[in-house]
């Protein structure tokens, strides 16, 4: 069976974030003042075959965990849905 998975990757709160620092610097001097914080991370979209819905979900965790993500600063979420 085919799923769809997507994935946002995103630094953990503690860590400094230097682009969304600049993006929101960026954002102030285009006018627009009302943005309170500016986040930057990465969204991965991936297609898998696997028997079922938690074997897809299990293949998904290992890829962020092992691959994707940098778990000491970044945290991860994900979405899998049948393709």
């Amino acid at each position: 069976m085919q799923f769809v998975a997507n994935i946002n990757i995103m630094p953990i709160k503690e860590i400094l974030d230097p682009q969304g620092k600049a993006v929101k610097l960026g954002l102030h001097n285009l006018g627009i003042d009302q943005v309170d914080d500016v986040r930057i991370g990465k969204h991965i979209t991936i297609r898998l075959e696997a028997a079922d819905a938690a074997e897809a979900e299990s293949k998904v965790k290992t890829a962020c965990e092992k691959l994707l993500a940098n778990l000491i600063m970044e945290e991860f979420t994900y979405d899998i849905q049948p393709a």
